[in-house]
């Protein structure tokens, strides 16, 4: 899958905006472009950004513009919730607290991946963290990883820009199942959503389990060293500011 590299590991300490967490991400993205032919730019060895959200729903790009006012009201939930429109694909879904979300931002071409090799890169990675816990999970016919083929524990929405990765994964550790039970999570009736504590796996953190997923999608990079950063301190660094 190519050369071995390093990959740089940015977990946001504490709850973040989604929007905070696209900024960043969008500002990496745009670093990988520019590293692109004719660039003679050295392209950034892969990263991945981990942390837990503020409370928000964000839709795919698929329902961008369709969302109505009335409905985004209700999402927000008297203003205990934000409402975000994403580039990713997939329908709405729920992010916050206590839910592990994992944005890799990767060249395919350098991994020699396709598309479909990536999302199998994450599924993978999800069932080998979810099995780090002792949660056998699996995937489906549905996109996604699941305990049953009705209980869905992780979400996937994945975006390409030239062969440029960005979104990617959330997986429920200590999730409030609640926020699930307002919308049809991914499109999806009649399933449910679980977490880590539903399955009985409590005592956990999203930082622990961000670092297991983080090594599984290095190794299954082939990536020999994982360099961890705080994002926050990276984003100030590089002159990235936060978004309420």
């Amino acid at each position: 899958m190519g050369p071995a590299r390093s990959l740089l590991h940015l977990h946001f300490p504490s709850p973040t905006s989604y929007r905070t967490a696209a900024a960043l991400q969008e500002s990496l993205v745009t670093r990988f472009l520019r590293s692109k032919p004719p660039s003679n730019l050295t392209a950034p060895p892969p990263h991945i950004i981990t942390g837990e959200f503020t409370p928000v729903y964000t839709c795919g790009r698929r329902e961008v513009g369709t969302v109505t006012p009335e409905q985004q009201q209700f999402l927000k939930a008297e203003g205990r919730a934000d409402f975000a429109e994403a580039l990713r694909g997939g329908q709405t879904t729920f992010h916050g607290p206590g839910q592990l979300v994992a944005y890799p931002i990767i060249d395919l071409k350098t991994h020699r991946l396709t598309p479909r090799e990536y999302v199998c890169v994450l599924e993978k990675s999800l069932i080998a963290t979810c099995a780090h816990y002792g949660i056998k999970a699996m995937t489906t016919e549905h996109t996604g990883v699941w305990t049953t083929p009705d209980d869905k524990i992780a979400a996937l929405g994945v975006h390409m820009r030239r062969n440029i990765t960005s979104h990617g994964v959330g997986l429920n550790v200590g999730t409030d199942l609640w926020w699930f039970d307002r919308i049809v999570a991914c499109g999806l009736e009649g399933k449910r959503t679980t977490s880590f504590e539903k399955e009985g796996v409590s005592g956990v953190g999203v930082k622990q389990v961000g670092e297991v997923f983080v090594r599984e999608v290095g190794e299954r990079l082939g990536v020999e060293v994982v360099e961890r950063r705080d994002a926050e301190e990276f984003m100030a660094e590089v002159n990235i500011e936060s978004v309420v």
